[in-house]
């Protein structure tokens, strides 16, 4: 997400994850903190069980300091995931 939309670290305010239940291996912070992002405020929770939702599914909210427009940044899914939003730019 960072590379495909050129962020900084130092311009990460937050970051925000969710996971569905049938993923309970590990938390998700803890793979951004492998990454280095340990100093940025990271937090898990869990996405709703809906019926017919998406399994094995991940989300992140990046929260960025940035003077760039909304529409100018990229979105990232990887696999089936592109389903949760296909109102959006891929």
């Amino acid at each position: 997400m960072c590379e495909r939309n050129g962020v900084d670290h130092d311009d990460i305010v937050s970051i925000l994850f969710t996971a569905t239940d049938d993923l309970h291996a590990t938390f998700p912070a803890a793979g951004a903190r492998q990454m280095g992002l340990g100093d940025v405020p990271l937090i898990c929770a869990r996405e709703l069980d809906v019926v017919g939702g998406t399994a094995r599914c991940v989300r992140v909210l990046m929260h960025l300091t940035t003077d760039r427009r909304r529409a100018d940044l990229r979105h990232v899914y990887l696999e089936g995931a592109v389903a949760l939003r296909d109102d959006l730019p891929g």
